[in-house]
């Protein structure tokens, strides 16, 4: 496919995919601060979704927000890693497509529930056409292979769980969307963001700092991976108060990472720092949960989502305005720097992730409820980084060069 005379737009994969994963992103917390409102701000009319509204939120996050943002980065970087050909244009914009149509079409479906099925069934359509390209970069020979098919892996491991709920929404069994929405964490999610941090954080603070050295021992990314099957399988499983037993050796590995990737160093950088403190939520989120299965195994109680919003806000929504931030300026030929307005940015996001966590504990009512206003803060904070970065993704590079 040559694209030589289109919108510089359709260029690159990061270009499509960054900017519908952005797009997304607004769209998907739009939503869901509005059912916030009416549900627990109770300001607006509550409406009858076609959907449990829960469920609705995980899909939409888990498999229409950050997918776009994988992709991307994978079919940008990925090739790289193991010396392969590019991704084509047909492959990454017939995934583009699909996937944006797909979840433009379920926001749609949420009104005219008569949508639901057909748009589910061109997301998993356009996350299925993406995949055979990363499959050929994946199988090409290289000195390492852990990473990319830990990436690849999980995002196969992802359009099978978007089936899975695709299943459910077409009148099969509850535990259908259980087992999407809880997989999605613990083998898509997890194993992906996980695997790209291990490749990438140690590699760029290399870049930057003097004398630093690389720690990137692969058992320890072998043990993760193991931890976070063993919580996934425990929890679709419904023992949720034996998922320590992964939890605690996890997290215990994320932080020995974390100190060995030397954070305290890393934090004179900013655009290291939102990495580094990104990849720190991760071994905080995972000893939450340990705590909260603790607290259940011996009838205690639970921390109820406080842990799983640490990870998915805390380390998920951070490493993206991170890595993407870094890949956009890189890949955009602009200076490599994290200005005032993307620190203030991810502190947003710090403080958003902290009062989702907080929230669980605070309950408030009306305008004041934590929940709402995670949500609008959410918007606030991604908003202003939508407006700064959206606009590159469809302009030439200034330095002239492809990409």
């Amino acid at each position: 496919m040559n694209l030589s005379g289109a919108p510089a737009f359709f260029h690159a994969p990061h270009r499509v995919m960054f900017l519908a994963g952005a797009t997304q992103g607004l769209l998907a917390m739009l939503w869901w601060a509005f059912d916030l409102a009416a549900r627990y701000g109770q300001l607006l009319a509550s409406p009858a979704w076609p959907l449990p509204p829960s469920w609705i939120h995980a899909a939409l996050m888990s498999f229409g927000f950050f997918p776009f943002f994988i992709f991307g980065f994978v079919m940008t970087a990925g090739p790289r890693w193991q010396a392969a050909a590019p991704v084509g244009e047909a492959a990454y914009l017939a995934a583009f497509a699909l996937m944006s149509i797909g979840w433009l079409g379920f926001h749609a479906a949420l009104w005219l529930p008569a949508l639901l099925l057909p748009a589910l069934g061109l997301a998993v359509a356009g996350w299925c056409a993406g995949l055979p390209a990363l499959w050929r970069v994946m199988r090409t020979p290289s000195n390492e292979q852990t990473h990319i098919v830990a990436v690849v892996g999980g995002l196969t491991f992802g359009a099978l769980l978007l089936a899975a709920f695709l299943g459910y929404a077409a009148g099969g069994p509850a535990w259908l969307a259980q087992l999407a929405v809880k997989g999605g964490i613990w083998f898509f999610l997890l194993p992906v963001f996980t695997a790209l941090c291990h490749r990438m954080v140690p590699f760029f603070s290399s870049a930057v700092i003097p004398k630093y050295r690389v720690v990137r021992p692969l058992w320890v990314l072998h043990l993760l991976l193991a931890c976070y099957a063993g919580h996934g399988i425990l929890e679709v499983a419904g023992l949720p108060q034996w998922t320590w037993l992964a939890d605690l050796p996890a997290a215990l590995a994320a932080g020995w990472l974390s100190f060995a990737w030397q954070l305290r160093r890393c934090l004179a950088v900013r655009l290291l720092a939102v990495l580094h403190i990104a990849f720190a939520w991760l071994g905080a989120s995972l000893a939450l949960h340990a705590a909260s299965s603790l607290l259940l195994l011996f009838g205690a109680g639970s921390l109820g989502l406080a842990p799983l919003h640490a990870l998915t806000l805390g380390f998920f929504a951070s490493a993206v305005i991170g890595m993407v931030t870094r890949v956009t300026l890189g890949h955009s030929g602009r200076p490599l720097n994290a200005d005032t307005a993307v620190w203030v940015i991810f502190w947003a996001m710090q403080g958003v992730a902290v009062l989702r966590v907080l929230a669980e504990f605070v309950h408030l009512a009306g305008a004041a409820n934590l929940f709402l206003l995670a949500a609008l803060g959410w918007l606030a904070a991604f908003g202003a980084w939508y407006a700064r970065f959206a606009p590159i993704y469809l302009k030439p590079r200034p330095d002239g060069r492809p990409g």
